[in-house]
């Protein structure tokens, strides 16, 4: 990123002004259909980084069940840490989803005010035609991102539940009591993954849309 674009980025991402910091990028070429490329972008590799998170969490829980021997505290910690992980991961997710709704009101905005100072209908109404199309796509990406960031909840309680059962019960019979959970945590985290999928595939088709010609 040029040194330029770094500044106006990280003045205006402190102040969290953001119609001031579309302007400011827009005085230094970078345009809300930039923005919202780099943001969908972002977004992909967050939940790519969140079904990392669980899956990791889920082999820690795994090696939980098969335990048979050694502290017991050592495994506790590498299961919290996983767990703190994966609830960051998630709250990327979230954040970068609103992030990406942030510049697609203003960037929609923005094309609709313009479509009236065409001189020529044929391209006003080629225009019209390309915002609608990219609106509908826009709302099957950011709905499957909603579904897939929804999903992650039941995850995230059943890792908290049983990193909190853990930590107080340090003992063999604990894990015994885990090992009806896993099954049902392996499937949450399954389902969540298949949904970020699903919105991993919506995005790209959205971003196809946006870069048509």
């Amino acid at each position: 990123m040029p040194y330029l674009l770094a500044i106006v980025l990280s003045l205006f991402t402190l102040t969290g002004c953001q119609s001031a910091y579309y302007s400011a990028m827009e005085q230094v070429g970078y345009h809300k259909r930039d923005i919202m490329v780099d943001r969908v972008e972002d977004a992909k590799e967050s939940q790519e980084e969140a079904q990392q998170e669980f899956t990791s969490a889920l082999e820690a829980l795994s090696a939980l069940t098969n335990f048979n021997g050694g502290e017991l505290e050592d495994v506790y910690n590498d299961i919290n840490a996983k767990y703190q992980d994966s609830e960051q991961a998630a709250e990327n997710v979230r954040s970068r989803i609103a992030a990406i709704e942030d510049v697609s009101e203003a960037l929609f905005a923005e094309w609709q005010e313009e479509l009236s100072l065409y001189t020529s209908s044929k391209l006003r109404r080629a225009s019209e035609q390309k915002l609608r199309q990219t609106e509908t796509s826009y709302r099957s990406m950011i709905r499957a991102m909603k579904n897939a960031e929804q999903k992650m909840t039941p995850v995230l309680n059943t890792l908290r539940d049983n990193t909190l059962f853990l930590k107080h019960n340090l003992n063999a019979s604990a894990i015994g009591s885990l090992q009806g959970e896993f099954s049902d945590l392996e499937k949450e985290i399954q389902y969540a993954i298949a949904q970020m999928n699903t919105a991993i595939a919506e995005s790209d088709k959205f971003l196809q849309k946006l870069n048509q010609k």
